[in-house]
C-alpha cells in the first residue's frame, strides 16, 4: 500500500477510489487513457501543483503515456529519466527505455535499493511480447508505487 504525505493522499483519494492501485496499469504496453479529467483536477490541487515528478507518475497511472512523456522529458534529473524510461517501456520502445534507465542509474532510489532492477523489467516485458503476464503487471505496479512514494517523500 502507498504511504504518502497526508495532503497528497487526500488529494489522490478520488483517483484511487475510481481506479484502485490493484487495478491500475493493467497492460504492460499500450495506452488507453482513463480518468484524465480527474487527474487534471488533482494536479491543480495545492498538494500536487508544484510537483511535476508526481504528475509524470500520475499520467502513467491512468495510462496517458503521451502526457507522461511530455512531463517526464521536461524533468532534467534522474527522477525524470526514471519516469521517462518507464513510459518508453510502457509504449513498447524498449531500446529507448534502456537509454533512459541508464540516465536514471544514479537515482537515489536505485542506489539505496539495489534489488530494484528496471533494466531487467524492460527485458522481461519485451520477452513477454503482447502477453499480459500478471506477474509482470504486478511488478509494474510495484515499481510505480515505489517511485511515486519516493517522489512524494522527496519532491
Amino acid at each position: 500500500m502507498l504511504t504518502l504525505p497526508e495532503e497528497i493522499s487526500e488529494a489522490l483519494a478520488p483517483l484511487f477510489a475510481a481506479l484502485p492501485p490493484e487495478q491500475a496499469m493493467g497492460r504492460l504496453t499500450g495506452s488507453d487513457p482513463k480518468h484524465t479529467e480527474l487527474v487534471q483536477g488533482i494536479l491543480r490541487s495545492a498538494a500536487l501543483a508544484d510537483h511535476p515528478e508526481l504528475a509524470a507518475g500520475l499520467w502513467l497511472y491512468v495510462d496517458d503515456l503521451d502526457r507522461s512523456h511530455t512531463v517526464s522529458q521536461s524533468l532534467e534529473d534522474a527522477t525524470g529519466a526514471y519516469w521517462h524510461g518507464i513510459m518508453h517501456r510502457r509504449e513498447g520502445d524498449f531500446s529507448n527505455s534502456h537509454y533512459w534507465m541508464r540516465r536514471a542509474a544514479g537515482h537515489p532510489l536505485l542506489r539505496s535499493n539495489p534489488e530494484l532492477t528496471p533494466d531487467a523489467l524492460i527485458d522481461e516485458v519485451a520477452a513477454a511480447g503482447n502477453k499480459e503476464d500478471p506477474v509482470l503487471v504486478q511488478k509494474q505496479r510495484d515499481e510505480w508505487q515505489t517511485l511515486f512514494t519516493w517522489c512524494a517523500a522527496n519532491g
